[in-house]
């Protein structure tokens, strides 16, 4: 499986059989690692309605027919666009062709931003997947809480994307107690170095990570993880 980091919280997952994109923000992001029009996309996953995690999801979906998984509220939003959509909710799970999707808590606000007005769409996720006997676990925008331990309480989490930006989020320090927490044994940091609110030392969190016995990957945006030969 190859992962790559594409700046921000978007991550795109090749398992060799499917594509999927999280959160897309590429228009826009001045890290960005690729551009949206070159992303090739099985299904599309949002962890919350925010701007910066919603970003590229409506062209992406629609120039390769793909399905956007998101929680309900947030999935009848688009579908109104004509978008085909699967929309959930937080403890639900569902088997798709590449795998089984978990959605679990995060503690965070979700809108859209419309007609002069916050537009609320239902709750901010953390998703889970489970592929190839992997465990994914991409946190979204979230504070550090203690049900986080339950993430990892059924199955340690393999490779974990955690946002460490502090200010809208968890920062490195409380991202480091949630990895500990996950039983995460492979972490990539997110949601950092986007805008100056939210500039973090990704390296000094990787060795921090080393030192309780995480392999963290600080990866740039465009940077590429093949968990086939990791360490």
């Amino acid at each position: 499986m190859k992962i790559t980091y594409l700046g921000h919280s978007c991550v795109h997952v090749d398992t060799g059989n499917f594509q999927l994109i999280i959160d897309p923000f590429l228009t826009g992001n001045p890290v960005a690692g690729a551009a949206a029009k070159d992303i090739k996309a099985d299904f599309v996953l949002l962890t919350h309605g925010h701007s910066d995690h919603v970003g590229d999801a409506e062209s992406i979906a629609r120039r390769n027919n793909a399905p956007i998984l998101a929680i309900v509220e947030l999935a009848d939003y688009l579908a109104a666009s004509g978008l085909e959509t699967v929309g959930m909710n937080l403890g639900g799970s569902r088997e798709f062709p590449f795998g089984k999707i978990k959605w679990v808590p995060a503690l965070h606000s979700t809108s859209i931003h419309q007609d002069g007005v916050n537009l609320y769409l239902g709750v901010a996720a953390g998703i889970v997947l489970e592929i190839d006997e992997l465990v994914l676990y991409h946190a979204g925008d979230t504070a550090l809480f203690s049900d986080m331990k339950l993430v990892g309480m059924r199955r340690p989490v393999d490779l974990a994307f955690l946002p460490i930006g502090d200010h809208f989020t968890m920062g490195p320090e409380d991202a480091l107690t949630a990895a500990e927490w996950i039983g995460a044994k492979h972490v990539v940091p997110v949601h950092y170095d986007t805008f100056d609110a939210i500039t973090q030392d990704s390296s000094q969190f990787k060795d921090k990570l080393y030192h309780i016995g995480i392999q963290g990957h600080a990866l740039k945006p465009g940077e590429q993880l093949d968990t086939e030969t990791w360490t």
